[in-house]
């Protein structure tokens, strides 16, 4: 008895071929193989299936009841395995399949452009974006349910992550450029106790590094609001004379706004690629972030930046 993972798929085609034109001259020709070999192909089917599948005479070639049985079964295993062909080479020209990328709500600001840009180029690949804290992420990364995570890097160890630079940054104070504080090129954290802030919730990545940075000073904030949403922090901003502290890139985006560099040798903040350890990346992961790292939000703000200023 033949089990399932012993048959050849070209078998399949043979008989497949062999059932259609009921000719193994004929079909040979198709298969481009030489008669003798043909025969000999469906002698080895028949074999591993313990069946005969054709009568033969001298003139003619017809299908007995295993053979009629089987057609069907082998017609939708070759059409499956084709479709599973055609599938992957439309992956591998990303003309299908989904892409799961996990971002941190600080790194939103960087990919605009490029997810527009993507869409645009590849309609057909489902791109499906997720928004988390940085915990969260790494967890969906190592349960294989996202492709990569943008984000800056994080202050925890994880072994099994990869972090790939993408682009420099510093923990800043954003504030409106008519602001007092707007005057400033770099600011220490004993300034910002007169101003009152609104600050990114407990556990985001900015807010992650500026409690590292103020850890053991004795200083004294006027938090006033805590938000884990940066669009809702600019918003804030815009109608008040509330401060923050962010990453200078989210300020990509936002006109009228400002970010100031803390002044402090801690106050890097890397924007980062991670992926999982000795994992597969697909083709439209690794396009997406060819297209990221060439966007003008990474080029013209980072690159350039000292330029611009």
């Amino acid at each position: 008895m033949a089990t399932a993972n012993c048959m050849e798929l070209r078998y399949l085609k043979s008989f497949v071929v062999a059932a259609k034109l009921l000719n193994f001259s004929e079909a040979a020709r198709e298969m481009c193989v030489t008669q003798s070999t043909f025969s000999q192909t469906i002698k080895q089917l028949e074999e591993e299936l313990g069946t005969v599948l054709f009568y033969r005479t001298s003139h003619k070639v017809s299908l007995t009841k295993a053979g009629e049985e089987l057609l069907p079964f082998a017609v939708t295993a070759i059409d499956s395995a084709d479709n599973c062909l055609r599938r992957m080479n439309d992956m591998q020209a990303l003309k299908c399949g989904t892409l799961n990328i996990g971002v941190t709500h600080s790194f939103n600001m960087v990919m605009h452009e490029t997810l527009k840009d993507f869409m645009k180029l590849y309609p057909d690949i489902f791109l499906n974006i997720v928004y988390k804290p940085m915990t969260e992420l790494v967890n969906r990364l190592m349960n294989h349910e996202l492709d990569f995570v943008l984000s800056f890097r994080p202050q925890g160890n994880y072994p099994l992550i990869e972090s790939h630079l993408l682009f420099d940054d510093v923990l800043s104070v954003i504030v409106r450029r008519d602001s007092p504080l707007a005057a400033y090129d770099k600011i220490s954290l004993s300034v910002l106790t007169d101003y009152p802030a609104v600050l990114p919730a407990k556990g985001l990545q900015a807010r992650n590094a500026f409690e590292h940075l103020v850890d053991g000073k004795d200083l004294n904030f006027k938090i006033m609001v805590e938000v884990n949403n940066v669009n809702v922090i600019f918003d804030l901003l815009s109608r008040s004379n509330l401060v923050t502290i962010l990453s200078e890139s989210t300020t990509i985006l936002q006109s009228g706004m400002k970010a100031i560099p803390i002044d402090s040798t801690e106050n890097e903040m890397d924007g980062c690629i991670h992926i999982l350890r000795d994992a597969y990346m697909k083709n439209s992961a690794q396009e997406f972030i060819r297209m990221l790292s060439q966007s003008t939000s990474i080029l013209a703000n980072f690159a350039l930046k000292d330029i611009l200023r």
